[in-house]
């Protein structure tokens, strides 16, 4: 692409998606006419700068209508937000769900991440290769292309369908064979099998004893009466009762730490930006759950959305936030269209916007779609998508307390995190921390997959052992279990020995793996360890955002010495080999700017010096 001499002109479709979004241009110095012939002197002055953070929607609006982002669409997103285009270029070739290459408006996205892997995808991707050609061709009206986890691992191997249109379409086809994919490609979206209720993700769908799982196939996830009828916005109330400092006790009573993985006090996090003078405070709730193996955020968005929605409320009411962004992953098209709904009618009722429930508290959510990025999961590479810019970590600190959104204190949470909030100010902080451990209260979900017989989302007391949660999905006949990937991609392997640990942050860390994210992915002896880890290791050689040495140049050399060990072609020995991922993966883990480089050795790390992985050399 030239990115000097920009003269291609967006078609009246590309236009249109774009004004639909941003309104009419004001003048000619906006888009209008008048400079569409030259329109490098453009002049959008404050006004349009102020409007940076349009520009990952305003791709997404021109994606989801045509199927890819052509120059001249580029040319008049910059023209009408006064965004260089090499900086537009630079962000629209950072997502993996956009196109600046035509292609055409059906795209099918073929799972290949690791829970989809030990399910057998690997038939199912030569069968469609060998009828729509290699990934990225045209094969008669439609693309297909091989995708990292679609967050439906209990139904893996899965295959999300986008056409793009007025309205874009999405959908997601799982379990899925060679012939439910070639189906995939070609039938009419709408006359695709329906997607199931998401209470079949929920093994333990009705059982009085759930929590943040209680509402899931009991109340209508699109009807916000029913969500009141079961005990909604009862919390909210309580919280208006109690007083902004008094919802940060509570939850600081509970001993709430963040669910995401790096379990940070939430009542500490709270408290932090509400005492920040300076205005105004932004809420970020992160819902791009994209570490592989991971899906209990999308089943709470599909199965109780206003719970979700509720709770952000109540975070900005004790935190001072006027404004929040609910950043969801783009491969959730269902998880949309509930949220989209639950905000509607939250805002119909008064429970969003202006003087919620007459408090005189005024608040409001803006959905920002992801657009395939793992590294934008991290909490400072989602303010830079928000914002419009590459979604790349920043150093800390300054922290997001601090400076976070658009410079100003930020509170960012994920979903399992917030709705957490609603229990505890139902029960009160001291009630909620009277269950689990002491230092690991409440209840937790895990995201349960591979070799067990009911695959799906479970809610468990802190304290309870890998074991009974393996126990409680069963073991499909004739299947031995010989490992546990704990935490995803970034996580950990221990052995079928093991699985006594106590599931709390201290029980798993002092057993040397990690809760994470909350994956449980369960191997048998059918399945192929190498593969896996060669996919995990070009998952995150994929994945790293090229921002720094450690990770972008280490992730290549982890993934290379992989594919030598498991394709019995070693450089010298095994030995020199191993020796080389323990330098490369020592190295990412101290000095990568972010989680994700830190992290991109464990799996690796622990199925050698656990499970015995490439075994011809002893681990260290």
């Amino acid at each position: 692409m030239d990115l000097h001499f920009l003269d291609a002109v967006a078609d009246a479709e590309e236009r249109a998606a774009v004004d639909e979004l941003l309104g009419e241009p004001d003048s000619g110095w906006d888009g209008g006419q008048r400079h569409l012939d030259d329109w490098r002197t453009t002049r959008g002055g404050h006004a349009a700068r102020s409007r940076r953070d349009q520009l990952l929607p305003a791709l997404h609006a021109v994606n989801d209508r045509v199927g890819w982002i052509s120059q001249g669409a580029l040319n008049y997103i910059c023209q009408r937000l006064t965004i260089p285009p090499a900086d537009a270029y630079g962000v629209a070739t950072f997502y993996a769900l956009f196109s600046v290459r035509p292609r055409p408006k059906r795209v099918v996205h073929l799972c290949t991440d690791i829970a989809c892997k030990a399910a057998g995808v690997d038939a199912v991707r030569a069968g469609v290769r060998a009828e729509l050609g290699p990934p990225g061709r045209d094969a008669g009206g439609v693309v297909w292309q091989e995708s990292p986890c679609l967050g439906v691992c209990e139904r893996a191997p899965a295959a999300l369908v986008l056409e793009a249109g007025r309205p874009a379409l999405g959908h997601v086809v799982a379990p899925v064979g060679t012939e439910q994919a070639l189906l995939a490609a070609r039938a009419p979206v709408v006359e695709l099998a329906p997607e199931p209720d998401p209470a079949l993700a929920v093994p333990q769908a009705g059982d009085p004893g759930l929590v943040l799982l209680r509402r899931i196939g009991v109340a209508d996830p699109t009807s916000l009466d029913d969500y009141r009828a079961h005990g909604g916005y009862q919390a909210l109330r309580e919280a208006f009762r109690l007083g902004p400092a008094g919802v940060i006790r509570e939850v600081t009573d509970a001993k709430l730490v963040g669910r995401g993985g790096a379990a940070f006090p939430t009542g500490r996090k709270w408290d932090a930006v509400a005492r920040q003078p300076a205005d105004p405070h932004y809420l970020v709730c992160n819902a791009d759950e994209s570490e592989p193996g991971t899906f209990k955020d999308r089943v709470l968005l599909e199965g109780d959305p206003f719970a979700l929605v509720e709770a952000m409320t109540v975070a900005a009411y004790a935190t001072g936030c006027r404004r929040g962004f609910l950043y969801l992953r783009g491969e959730y098209p269902r998880a949309l269209a509930r949220l989209e709904n639950a905000l509607a009618q939250a805002r119909a009722r008064g429970l969003l916007g202006a003087d919620i429930m007459g408090q005189g508290f005024d608040f409001d959510i803006e959905i920002r779609r992801g657009a395939g990025a793992y590294i934008c999961g991290e909490e400072t590479a989602i303010f830079g998508s928000i914002e419009g810019l590459r979604g790349e970590p920043r150093s800390k600190p300054p922290f997001p307390v601090e400076r976070g959104l658009f410079g100003k204190p930020t509170v960012v949470n994920n979903v399992e995190t917030l709705v957490n909030v609603l229990p505890i100010l139902a029960a009160g902080g001291p009630a909620y921390a009277a269950v689990g451990t002491p230092t690991s209260t409440g209840t937790k979900l895990y995201c349960v997959s591979g070799a067990v017989a009911r695959p799906g989302v479970y809610e468990l007391p802190f304290g309870a052992n890998l074991r009974e949660l393996l126990e409680l999905a069963g073991r499909p006949e004739g299947s031995e279990l010989t490992a546990v990937l704990m935490g995803g991609a970034a996580g950990s392997f221990i052995r079928a020995d093991e699985v006594d640990i106590p599931l709390t942050f201290e029980g798993t860390r002092a057993a040397g793996t990690a809760l994470g994210s909350g994956v449980v992915l369960a191997l048998d002896e059918g399945v192929d360890l190498g593969g896996i880890l060669l996919r995990i290791a070009g998952f995150f050689r994929d994945e790293s955002c090229g921002q720094c040495v450690p990770c972008r140049v280490g992730t290549v050399r982890q993934e290379e010495a992989l594919a030598r060990l498991t394709g019995g072609r070693p450089l010298g020995s095994t030995e020199q080999d191993l020796a080389l991922l323990r330098e490369v993966g020592q190295a990412m883990r101290d000095a990568s700017i972010c989680g994700l480089g830190q992290t991109a050795w464990n799996a690796v790390e622990s199925a050698i010096d656990r499970l015995g992985a490439f075994r011809e050399a002893t681990p260290s």
